[in-house]
């Protein structure tokens, strides 16, 4: 056992959630696809939306910590949807299917003991594979409130 094998254990479950906050497959479970693109009163985002922004920001994270090539979407408006709901319906379990392959990659370079946790990438600005999948359970983890509260706030909300 490596001797950092402790660490990539919590950052896994960490990013696997279901602790301090619900986990990613809870939250999108059964969501009544005809609520999908509703912006409940005084709420900023649809589900859409917020699926959307997840997906967007943690293939970023993945993808610029596998490569110095890769070059991030603009800020902010690269990292969100241009409309409240999809444009088929389709494409909620198209984001949810892309969501959950780019965490399981992510989860697969955690667990890889090839890849050093704490070393700088040679690219960007003191990132490091723990930085970015601490940056991944914190995004997530916020924005997964956020759809649970939306959740509620539409009334689809199963718990």
């Amino acid at each position: 056992m490596s001797a950092d094998a402790p660490a990539r254990d919590h950052l896994i479950w960490l990013l696997e959630g279901g602790h301090a906050h619900t986990k990613f497959d809870d939250a999108v479970k059964g969501f009544p696809l005809d609520r999908i693109g509703t912006r409940p009163k005084a709420a900023p985002y649809s589900a859409w939306e917020l699926l959307e922004h997840m997906r967007i920001a943690q293939n970023d994270i993945l993808r610029f910590s596998l490569s110095a090539d890769y070059v991030s979407p603009a800020w902010p408006e690269g990292y969100w949807p241009a409309a409240p709901a999809p444009k088929q319906q389709t494409d909620w379990a198209r984001s949810i299917r892309a969501f959950r392959k780019d965490l399981g990659v992510f989860i697969a370079l955690i667990r890889d003991p090839a890849q050093d946790l704490y070393q700088t990438f040679p690219w960007g600005d003191g990132q490091t594979l723990m930085r970015e999948a601490l940056l991944i359970a914190d995004h997530n983890s916020y924005h997964l409130g956020q759809l649970v509260l939306l959740r509620r706030l539409l009334g689809v909300w199963p718990k």
